[in-house]
């Protein structure tokens, strides 16, 4: 065993320098990576912890936060979610990650309900950094959620190729039934994955959510056409909607796709691929530099769809459901 002077914590001069080495990590792993923090200062009162292993070192940052239940935000998550962010440096820095684990696990004991779905414990971690991931393994984590990314491509053909028999449209005020229809079914989908919840009072979230968005000058929902029946759902934001998603990102200009989701009626249709390419040259025409979208990992059709529209994991999610088994 090694002496307890080989480990050392809550030191500042420690903590600042794996600060620096880690900022470097992430520069050669992800030229895509942000220089800042994206998860700093999201939520209350953080816990710190950080420990060392000779050369190697972790830091982490440990922030409860919670949403309400008559919030959409909850659709889409545990009401609470204990997170805790880590900076590791050094080459091999997965003991010390599971020192800061250990310890952290110690602290959710203390502080969150044991066996409470509605709790979750998350360490987002960035995708091309795979070091720690056996340690999170063994704490029970699992690799449940992606941000993923697609940098614009200025050297495609202009305009999006036609799919037989696909009509792509912006969704109106009469079509609130459908849009919400179509959301429900991804919802009840993504649900089996471990993150979406089903809420007794999600048709009322969704059906308010999408109303402010339907009939706007410019159209952020739209809607997909197979031979005149409405089959697909795609929903976006641009800049400056998408500040709260711009820093977890390096581009000056960053689109969100929300959600596309294709009736099961309608599945190799052609239909997802013209909601996506109409995405892009959405995106294309407004100048962004960098399209962002969150996706189930475990889910067996959007994990290789994206793959296929040029997507790629930026930021990988690791869950443990309840936080405290």
């Amino acid at each position: 065993m090694a002496p307890i002077g080989h480990w050392v914590f809550n030191t500042r001069m420690n903590t600042e320098a794996t600060l620096a080495s880690h900022a470097g990590r992430l520069n050669s792993a992800d030229p895509l990576l942000p220089s800042a923090d994206p998860f700093a200062g999201h939520g209350g009162e953080a816990t710190a912890f950080d420990a060392r292993d000779g050369d190697s070192s972790a830091a982490g940052l440990a922030i409860r936060t919670e949403v309400a239940a008559n919030s959409r935000d909850s659709l889409w998550r545990a009401l609470v979610e204990h997170r805790l962010t880590v900076r590791l440096s050094g080459p091999a820095p997965a003991k010390s990650l599971a020192r800061i684990l250990t310890r952290w696990e110690d602290h959710l004991a203390e502080v969150a309900p044991r066996g409470d779905w509605d709790t979750a414990a998350v360490v987002p971690r960035p995708s091309r950094d795979p070091a720690g991931s056996a340690e999170l393994l063994r704490h029970g984590f699992a690799p449940v959620r992606v941000l993923a990314v697609r940098p614009a491509d200025r050297l495609t053909a202009p305009g999006p190729a036609a799919e037989p028999g696909v009509r792509i449209r912006p969704a109106e005020e009469g079509d609130l039934a459908t849009a919400v229809e179509l959301y429900t079914e991804l919802q009840r989908y993504d649900a089996q994955f471990g993150l979406v919840t089903l809420r007794e009072n999600a048709n009322q979230l969704l059906t308010e959510d999408l109303a402010g968005q339907l009939g706007r000058t410019e159209p952020t929902v739209w809607i997909a056409e197979l031979y005149g029946r409405p089959l697909g759902l795609l929903r976006l934001q641009f800049p400056p909607e998408t500040g709260w998603i711009a820093p977890y990102v390096s581009a000056d200009r960053v689109g969100y796709l929300s959600s596309l989701h294709v009736a099961e009626a309608a599945r190799s249709s052609g239909v997802g691929t013209a909601l996506a390419a109409h995405a892009h040259q959405l995106f294309d025409e407004v100048g962004v530099d960098a399209v962002l979208l969150h996706h189930a990992l475990a889910n067996p059709t959007s994990t290789p769809f994206w793959c296929g529209q040029g997507y790629r994991p930026l930021w990988t999610y690791w869950y443990r459901r309840p936080a405290v088994r």
